[in-house]
């Protein structure tokens, strides 16, 4: 039976999308999914460099520059970022149920806030929050350390292999793998299927997540 549940925040890929596209457009130059698969989840300076590299703009851009001018922008579009269909049922279920939940994800905390701005409800539920500019994260995704950081700071010496991770980014994956631990991912249907494969479980969204297939207790309607 699963007995700690971790996340890794809001629904916010769109945005990172949206921007990486138009800097790119300045320098007619397109960015394509397998680009936005090798730079989700990572570090932000990590990022900076894939997306600096892959698009050859050494000498254009630099990622220092790339990340100055990513941030004002995102700060606009962040607080009005969405949870994925599915996200508020299935914590409140958790929740409900005393399986304890925390998120994990590779922002900064000024970014988490304006994420999570209009949804402090739902995220008052977890048992806490580790971020990428935690002390305890040493590398960004796939390395495990954002992880077993999480799991380390849930109650009662909880194991790796009685975690599940939702994710979206194979990177992601990738680290809940690499920490021991169950990961259901939910990508975005433009993602390639060849980065599904480490995966527990595949899910188009939430809404289809049946906790009885990890033994947690069913939903009640």
């Amino acid at each position: 039976m699963v007995s700690g549940s971790v996340w890794t925040g809001a629904d916010t890929e769109g945005f990172y999308t949206e921007v990486q596209e138009r800097i790119l457009a300045r320098y007619g130059k397109v960015f394509d999914w397998s680009l936005k698969a090798k730079m989700m989840g990572k570090k932000a300076m990590e990022s900076a460099r894939i997306f600096v590299d892959e698009c050859g703009l050494a000498g254009l851009l630099t990622p220092e520059q790339f990340l100055e001018e990513r941030e004002g922008m995102l700060q606009e579009l962040f607080p009005s970022c969405a949870v994925l269909p599915g996200v508020v049922r299935l914590i409140h279920h958790l929740h409900a149920n005393e399986i304890p939940i925390c998120v994990a994800t590779g922002s900064h905390k000024r970014h988490f806030a304006l994420k999570t701005q209009n949804h402090q409800e739902m995220f008052a539920l977890m048992h806490h929050v580790v971020m990428g500019d935690d002390p305890e994260v040493k590398a960004g995704k796939p390395s495990p350390d954002i992880f077993l950081a999480a799991m380390r700071r849930f109650e009662g010496n909880v194991e790796p292999s009685k975690c599940l991770v939702f994710e979206d980014a194979p990177s992601g994956v990738g680290a809940a793998k690499n920490a021991g631990m169950y990961a259901v991912m939910v990508p975005d249907p433009r993602l390639d299927v060849s980065y599904q494969k480490e995966a527990d479980q595949v899910l188009s969204s939430l809404l289809d997540f049946n906790p009885t297939e990890w033994g947690l207790p069913p939903f009640k309607e």
